[in-house]
């Protein structure tokens, strides 16, 4: 196809953006801990840019030092000596022929008490020579501990107000930790002479993204930061002129646009990211905080003010799965409020909305439901996406299957002081270090065990390379672990996942050969170079529980990837982990009768937050029965026996049993393979047990320390 409309240019004031996709932004943290841009930030831009991206608006960009700061690798514009490092960044996009905004930001409620704590203290030796070097140490150190320490620890959270400082926000409303999925923190109400301080730092630091060359600036008033926490009537609850009416709610906004027109002047775009509904119908809350309606209302008022372009969002941190959309939710789905706001206003609108491919992208413009087609995370997972798009090859697209590994690691590593991660492309913001490996494979010829993720990976970086690679698989499908986790309902997205690998790895000539039996003498008969054990891991049934070898007790991974139908049992699922609840959402969703069992206190150890919200609720709306701090001691028949930590028993009804408690390495074939070669090596979960993030960056990190 050639996707006439997706390459057609588009105009946002008087700047013509060669094309009608639009990098929105996303927080990943590739600057430098000075707040300066350097070559990572440079790099992952400039993998954006120069394969076709019309429009980049960056990351979140903050406008002071003391509580702003959203994140520790995080561009600063709050000082004239950063532009310069800026305009170097904004040069080489526009070498690449792409147009860029810059994102001003402030957290508010929902900033970290922890950071914004400790990063006056971190950052008052910058111009100390090497002092990075030695203080992010330092630093990684304080938060792993500070964090964990503040989210577990009673009398810290109690008396948090001597140790950590108080956000900052439109009223007193502090943020729901437990939706969040963040530590509990205090908010404080910012008098007039802040808000009037900070209107002056967001007005300056648009002056400097001028001065550095951008070609406009968005003021982010979405996901329930600082702006939007003034719009909201839920986080708004000021009596003074910046509270209460919608006209007052506004002010800040207002303000902040009137100053930038002045500073910047009237040929400088201006564009607002604007949540047009909090959502909070969707956690049971409904009539609470900013609604459509409202938030129509709202952009109707943002184009009389003489901004340029929206850039629409929803959601915010308490309805997270809202602002960042898990896997199960819909493409397209926000499509409906989109065109609303478009219907409503003249000026462009940008928008996201699990946008995963250029034909539903096309479909989009072509419906009138907006003029730029916003991507966030498929720019993660592919940087090639426009590129392949104008190409006509959507086919060649590795998908974002909406994993939220990267939200995920966003936050984790934040405190860690690393970048973002995606689950399916290991070059994600580590393109300064992962560049394009070496092809210097001379044919040599490499042999693959396994056509898991890591698997595939592994081939498709080794064939790249230039290496002779075959893959032998001993199902008769690639995927590995994949097929099991493609079962529950709403998984369809991991299809995407084993399709785009496969073919990825194959489009670069490596050879997968199924059904095959992996032994001394087949690997011998290949006489191979070196050798890539991709095997995967297993799930077990602990052996040691009584009645456990019963036909009618297996693992939950190896009943979805049997496909096992069931309808109207007694089920127990042991273990509420993430294969343990999408294993009961798997057999609810056939009208069985499910009892889970955990050992813990809470329900779904380890589960990402996002990812608990969009499963727990489903499991007990539909009739769940949820049993923790309780082991099962026996598989009886039709029923189990369950000891809580009280030592009291329950004989839950069970006609099957499901263990979902822990996958161990399969790495036999190692041994195998080092009789074979000596240059063997054991990548994802046949090296150690993870994800599907930890599988790909096994694979790729060992792909390139192959010669």
């Amino acid at each position: 196809m050639s996707y006439e409309k997706l390459f057609t240019p588009g105009k946002i004031g008087n700047v013509e953006i060669p094309n009608r996709i639009v990098m929105v932004p996303m927080g990943v943290d590739v600057a430098e801990p000075n707040g300066k841009v350097g070559q990572r930030w440079i790099d992952y831009y400039d993998a954006r840019s120069k394969d076709g991206v019309g429009l980049i608006i960056t990351g979140i960009v903050r406008v002071n030092e003391s509580n702003g700061v959203g994140l520790p690798f995080q561009v600063s514009m709050s000082k004239d000596a950063n532009i310069e490092s800026l305009r170097k960044g904004i040069e080489k996009v526009h070498a690449n022929g792409s147009k860029i905004f810059v994102q001003l930001h402030h957290a508010g409620r929902q900033n970290i008490p922890l950071l914004q704590t400790i990063w006056g203290l971190m950052e008052m030796g910058d111009p100390i020579p090497h002092y990075w070097d030695y203080m992010l140490p330092f630093g990684r150190k304080l938060m792993s501990v500070g964090y964990p320490l503040l989210e577990e620890n009673p009398f810290l959270l109690k008396y948090q107000k001597y140790f950590f400082r108080s956000t900052v926000s439109a009223s007193k409303v502090p943020l729901d930790p437990t939706r969040a999925g963040s530590m509990p923190s205090r908010a404080r109400a910012l008098s007039i002479p802040e808000i009037k301080k900070l209107e002056r730092q967001f007005i300056k630091a648009a002056g400097r993204v001028k001065k550095a060359g951008a070609d406009g600036v968005e003021l982010h008033a979405s996901h329930g930061y600082l702006i939007q926490q003034f719009l909201s009537p839920h986080t708004n609850r000021r009596k003074d002129r910046y509270g209460g009416s919608l006209e007052n709610r506004m002010r800040f906004l207002l303000e902040l646009i009137e100053g930038v027109r002045k500073e910047c002047g009237p040929d400088f775009p201006i564009s607002v990211r604007l949540t047009v509904d909090e959502f909070y119908a969707s956690i049971g809350e409904p009539g609470k905080g900013l609604q459509m309606d409202e938030g129509i209302e709202i952009a109707k008022r943002l184009e009389k003010a003489g901004i340029d372009v929206l850039d629409l969002s929803c959601g915010g941190y308490e309805t997270p799965n809202r602002t960042v959309e898990p896997m199960s939710v819909p493409a397209g789905w926000r499509a409906y409020f989109v065109k609303a706001v478009k219907e409503a206003v003249n000026i462009p609108v940008i928008a996201v909305g699990v946008i995963r491919d250029p034909d539903q992208a096309e479909k989009l413009l072509e419906d009138g439901v907006q003029d730029f087609i916003g991507l966030g995370r498929p720019l993660l997972a592919d940087p090639e996406w426009a590129k392949k798009a104008k190409e006509g090859r959507p086919q060649d697209i590795q998908r974002c299957i909406g994993c939220l590994a990267c939200f995920q690691t966003l936050v984790e590593n934040a405190f860690q002081f690393y970048p973002t991660e995606c689950a399916l492309n290991p070059r994600c913001c580590r393109e300064i270090e992962y560049k394009n490996l070496p092809k210097d494979g001379a044919g040599k010829k490499v042999v693959v065990i396994g056509a898991g993720p890591s698997g595939l990976t592994a081939a498709r970086e080794l064939a790249n390379r230039d290496f002779d690679v075959v893959v032998l698989e001993k199902e008769s499908c690639s995927g590995g672990q994949l097929n099991a986790a493609n079962k529950p309902p709403h998984k369809e997205k991991m299809n995407w996942a084993i399709e785009d690998l496969t073919h990825r790895a194959e489009l670069a000539g490596a050879k997968i050969l199924y059904d095959q039996k992996v032994d001394e003498k087949s690997l011998k008969k290949l006489n191979p170079y070196a050798i890539v054990v991709a095997t995967g891991g297993k799930a077990g049934v602990p052996k040691s529980i009584p009645g456990a070898d019963k036909k009618n007790v297996m693992t939950g991974a190896d009943a979805m990837m049997q496909q096992l139908k069931l309808t109207d049992k007694d089920i127990v699922v042991v273990g509420t982990g993430l294969t343990g609840m999408e294993t009961a959402e798997y057999f609810m969703d056939q009208d069985n009768r499910i009892t889970m069992v955990e050992m813990q206190d809470k329900v779904g150890p380890g589960i990402y937050t996002l990812l608990y919200y969009d499963l727990y609720p489903k499991l007990a709306d539909n009739g769940v029965q949820f049993l923790t701090s309780s082991k099962l001691t026996e598989v009886g028949d039709g029923e189990v026996v369950v000891e809580n930590k009280f030592g009291s028993k329950l004989r839950p009804k069970a006609d099957y049993v499901f263990f979902a408690t822990g996958v161990r390495s399969q790495n036999e074939l190692v041994d195998v393979a080092k009789k074979v070669c000596n240059k063997v090596y054991a990548v994802g979960d046949a090296d150690k047990v993870g994800t599907i993030r930890g599988a790909t960056r096994s694979a790729f990190e060992t792909a390139a320390k192959i010669h």
